[in-house]
């Protein structure tokens, strides 16, 4: 995971840099224009996702983002939780992770066949490219992260 690295698209020039996501705190510049990028903010816990911020939140997010699909109702919704507040925390910087609770948000739910709680969504540059239903273990989800990590 040493070589990990996000694309960023200039909103001066268009063009798109791969930054290494070590470099990301020291504030990259364009490779052509040479303007300063906004700072990407780099949540520690798990960001609350509707219908209407997915756009925002996932797709447009230049690092990699896991999306956790959830219910109130859902006790291993309920039993994932801290597993994945804590991989926020462990993971900052290099992953953003997100929820969306399916009963309030079923546009985007049903959108990417949301069937069974949990399921988390696995998204990098705007893409799903990855999927995991059912409550897991921390170890079960850090082998689809490293996996999913080292793309």
């Amino acid at each position: 995971m040493a070589n990990e690295s996000v694309l960023i698209r200039c909103r001066s020039c268009g063009t798109r840099n791969r930054i290494p996501t070590a470099r990301l705190p020291d504030g990259p510049r364009c490779g052509r224009c040479k303007n300063p990028f906004p700072p990407i903010p780099t949540p520690s816990r798990p960001v609350m996702v509707t219908d209407r911020t997915f756009a925002d939140e996932v797709i447009a997010n230049p690092l990699p983002v896991l999306l956790d699909c959830w219910a109130a109702w859902c006790a291993p919704c309920g039993a994932m939780a801290p597993v994945l507040e804590d991989l926020a925390r462990t993971y900052a910087g290099r992953l953003k992770v997100a929820k969306l609770n399916v009963d309030q948000n079923p546009v985007t739910a049903s959108r990417y066949s949301v069937m069974s709680l949990p399921t988390l969504l696995f998204f990098r540059d705007g893409k799903l490219v990855d999927t995991a239903a059912g409550a897991l273990p921390r170890q079960e989800i850090e082998r689809y992260l490293w996996r999913f990590l080292s793309r």
